[in-house]
């Protein structure tokens, strides 16, 4: 019987976003198939990481081709990347605290690619006089990411509805991006 080697990557996914510490042993379990067969799918953890991250920049890139970042006013395009992204928030969660895909050299190109079609989005807002100008895209960017983590953590710890994941970060992330005007 062959081994859906993507129902393992969502189970992994899945798990590790609501137990970043879980145990190969653990991976293999929730996704229902034996330690060795979790093993010659994927050498250690590592390789298993390095897979999830496969799969998260491709989340990620099919959010940013939905979001159509280019259409209508930045904020809408936000709100609607933020949508886009949620299904992939808790593996992205996951990810963003796995400090090696991060260091050095070896960084993914894809994360490059990412990086830079939000902070265009970013950028246009504030050259059409949405966003606040004090604020870099490079921050702004990385803000965004770090309410997605922790909008995805504080989902699957209970703290916040499921439903309220869109809103709250939107709206965190927009009211303090926003220009106002001079008082």
């Amino acid at each position: 019987m062959a081994v859906d080697r993507e129902h393992v990557l969502r189970s992994a996914a899945a798990l590790l976003a609501r137990k970043s510490t879980s145990t190969m042993d653990e991976v293999a379990k929730a996704a229902g198939i034996s330690r060795a067969t979790l093993h010659r799918l994927f050498a250690g953890r590592d390789a298993l990481v390095r897979a999830l991250e496969e799969l998260g920049i491709e989340e990620c890139e099919s959010a940013l081709t939905a979001a159509r970042l280019g259409d209508g006013t930045a904020q809408e395009a936000v709100r609607r990347l933020v949508r886009d992204l949620e299904p992939a928030a808790g593996l992205l969660a996951f990810l963003y605290t796995e400090n090696q895909l991060f260091e050095g050299e070896e960084q993914h190109a894809g994360w490059a690619r990412i990086d830079t079609a939000i902070a265009a989005l970013f950028r246009r807002g504030q050259q059409g006089g949405e966003f606040r100008i004090d604020l870099t895209p490079a921050w702004l960017t990385e803000a965004l990411y770090g309410l997605m983590a922790s909008g995805a953590w504080a989902v699957s710890e209970g703290r916040v509805a499921a439903k309220d994941f869109n809103h709250m970060i939107v709206e965190l992330l927009l009211g303090g991006a926003l220009r106002r005007e001079e008082s």
